[in-house]
């Protein structure tokens, strides 16, 4: 197998995958062993580029079985990754802890030879050595210990809390047998429910409590206890709470969680774990995180406020004279269509999958000079998935896996993983990258392809943004390269630059097609669309604001002692921001698995922190033509291609000319800002 072979998923097997991880990380400490005993003067040849290679090798065997356990989660591959993962943890936890090894690259920082190095491998030793520290590499004894004995614990019960999820989403469904109990939804939506009953030898229509059918009950099913019932199922998975209580319940791994999490930045002598955090990102100090989480917050309330009066004036027309959560969704896609006479079903004709593709490859294609084509002789984990590749003038830069449609035993949401790097190999050749990009859509029926709302069809140009920063890089060093060693609060900030096309007059024509007669979207459903963007701008923005709050406030308490303590956290942000609160049994927390199990613990603040990037970003496309072929020329060259080489901050204004603003996001988002906030 060649360094730029992909891999061969059907010939990957759970169960010697263990055994191979074994063998494999046996290898990887006898070569660091060798690179530690190396009596030569540190240099780049003989410390930092075998370390980068067996990082790369370890990567190489752990990003395909990661995915797998995502995409194909039943018990092999569970069973597998639960085997691997806590010898992946403890050969880390050994590594960071390796005291020569740190010693031989701390003397390489000190050295003549580090200050003859290109900025990029400059930025892989400094970010080396700052995990070292955050690894406790200064910690002896009892404390080296206990840290490791922290790291392991964390990893399993951050793969328990996503299993519950998972479990919990898969373990609950309801079947209708009559179609009147679903009036309101729509056919599309219908269609699928049938076959999701059918794919299991039932009639009449089954409901999950996945995404592409939660959303379209919840926002327009008439049927008002189907809608709580749903909501309820929803609200309270993996909890204490609701249908399923107890039968997953993440509440005492959330109380560990926190508790180890904070245990282990005072090993470390941070205060709170949310200052540990911050060691690698842009955010300068907890204080500045809450300041800009509050400003936001204090713009976007009194806009929330009103839109939220409205919603309940709206409802109150319709004979519901309180709101429930569970009416939130149903009343405010209502209130949409009456006011801009238009819904997300109605759009949904116009974005079949196929056309939304096309469109998002020529439009990315033009803007950073780039090549999309499909590659079909790729081998896949299931039939859904697809492979493509990326080249420039006939050189091929980078592949990508794609798959789009919800199903059993796949985890939920969209997201984009590192299937591996881009490094610069022995013999002078380069490894090109390749990206994992997962969603949840509906998946196509026998009557109809897969058509997406524009909501998802932004998810997808999302997706895309990071797998662009990822596959586009022009950086050789493997741990900055790409997405890798970029700081977690900017790493959004070509996705969400991304999704900014999506709402473009002058392109959506690209993006949209009716599945049936291919007519493009009509103007005037454009026009309503373009109209409703900022619909309930401030309820949204506050909810993310609200989500980010929890996270970072819950990570700066040292007195987490039981599920109660995470309640009262949660709590006191509502009160701070909310204009609407949930039902008492909501259990929201029991499901973040951004913080709880993904990489956003003291980090969720991250997507509002990009967005102000990205909004700034794309206000210079606004300037110059939003297809403008030399700005993205400057974006591909100054952010994508860059990867984690230099500090974000500096990329930015390498890119901008200026420090980013708060405005153009506020503008974006129909909220207004007084310049004294």
């Amino acid at each position: 197998m060649t360094a730029n072979s992909l891999p061969i998923f059907s010939t990957l097997d759970p169960q010697a995958m263990a055994k191979e991880c074994e063998d494999l990380l046996a290898e990887s400490r006898r070569q660091v062993a060798v690179v530690v005993a190396d009596e030569c003067s540190p240099d780049w040849s003989n410390l930092m580029a075998p370390l980068e290679e067996i990082d790369d090798k370890i990567g190489r065997f752990w990003a395909p079985m990661s995915h797998l356990h995502s995409v194909l989660s039943g018990d092999a591959w569970r069973e597998a990754y639960s085997a691997c993962l806590p010898l992946l943890t403890a050969y880390n936890s050994e590594m960071g802890q390796n005291r020569p090894l740190f010693e031989r690259v701390q003397a390489f920082a000190e050295s003549d030879a580090f200050s003859r190095l290109s900025g990029a491998r400059q930025q892989a030793v400094r970010n080396m050595l700052r995990d070292f520290t955050l690894s406790g590499v200064a910690l002896e004894g009892d404390k080296a210990s206990r840290f490791s004995e922290i790291q392991q614990r964390l990893s399993e019960l951050s793969t328990g809390f996503s299993n519950n999820v998972l479990d919990a989403t898969d373990g609950w469904e309801k079947l209708i047998n009559d179609a009147a109990d679903l009036a309101g939804v729509p056919a599309t939506v219908l269609d699928n429910l049938r076959e999701s009953a059918q794919a299991k030898g039932l009639d009449g229509y089954r409901l999950s409590l996945d995404i592409p059918t939660y959303l379209p009950i919840m926002q327009y099913a008439d049927n008002r206890e189907l809608r709580e019932e749903m909501y309820t199922a929803y609200a309270t998975r993996a909890s204490a709470q609701g249908p399923q209580a107890g039968k997953w319940d993440n509440g005492p791994l959330m109380v560990e969680i926190s508790q180890l999490r904070q245990e282990m930045a005072q090993l470390l002598g941070f205060e709170h774990y949310s200052e540990y955090s911050l060691a690698s990102k842009m955010a300068e100090s907890s204080q500045q995180v809450i300041d800009f989480l509050e400003e936001l917050a204090a713009a976007s309330k009194p806009v929330a406020a009103k839109e939220f009066a409205e919603l309940a004036a709206f409802a109150a027309e319709q004979g519901v004279a309180e709101l429930k959560a569970w009416d939130v969704a149903y009343f405010s896609e209502k209130l949409k269509e009456a006011s801009f006479t238009l819904s997300q079903e109605a759009l949904r004709p116009y974005f079949p999958v196929e056309k939304v593709m096309s469109g998002l490859f020529k439009i990315t294609g033009q803007l950073f000079d780039i090549e999309i084509s499909a590659l079909n002789d790729a081998d896949f984990w299931h039939k859904d998935a697809q492979c493509y590749r990326i080249s420039r003038n006939g050189e091929v830069l980078a592949h990508f896996y794609l798959d789009l449609y919800a199903r059993n035993n796949k985890r939920g949401g969209a997201w984009m993983a590192n299937a591996r790097g881009r490094l610069l190999l022995d013999d002078g050749r380069v490894q090109q990258p390749v990206a994992f990009l997962v969603c949840n859509f509906s998946p196509p029926t026998s009557e109809r392809p897969s058509l997406l709302t524009h909501n998802e069809v932004t998810t997808l140009f999302h997706e895309f943004g990071h797998g662009l920063h990822h596959m586009l890089t022009q950086i050789d060093c493997l741990s900055v390269a790409g997405i890798s060693g970029v700081a977690w609060d900017a790493v959004e900030l070509p996705s969400q630059f991304l999704e900014n096309w999506c709402w473009e007059k002058s392109v959506i024509p690209d993006i949209s097609a009716h599945y049936q007669s291919g007519e493009p979207l009509p103007e005037d459903m454009l026009d309503k669309m373009l109209a409703a963007k900022n619909f309930q701008s401030g309820m949204q923005m506050l909810r993310q604001i609200e989500f980010s709050l929890f996270d970072f406030k819950l990570h700066m308490q040292s007195d987490i002692n039981d599920e109660a303590d995470i309640d009262s956290v949660i709590n006191a942000v509502r009160d701070q921001v909310a204009v609407f609160q949930p039902p008492a049994f909501n259990r929201f927390q029991n499901s973040f698995s951004h913080i709880f199990a993904g990489g956003y613990a003291a980090g969720y603040y991250s997507y509002k922190w990009a967005e102000v990037l990205s909004a700034d970003a794309f206000s210079l496309f606004e300037e110059k033509g939003v297809m403008n072929v030399e700005v993205g020329k400057k974006f591909r060259t100054e952010i994508l291609e860059r990867g984690g080489s230099e500090a974000a901050d500096v990329l930015f204004k390498n890119f901008r000319g200026r420090a980013p603003a708060n405005d153009a996001l506020l503008r974006h988002s129909g909220i207004a800002i007084s310049k004294g906030a």
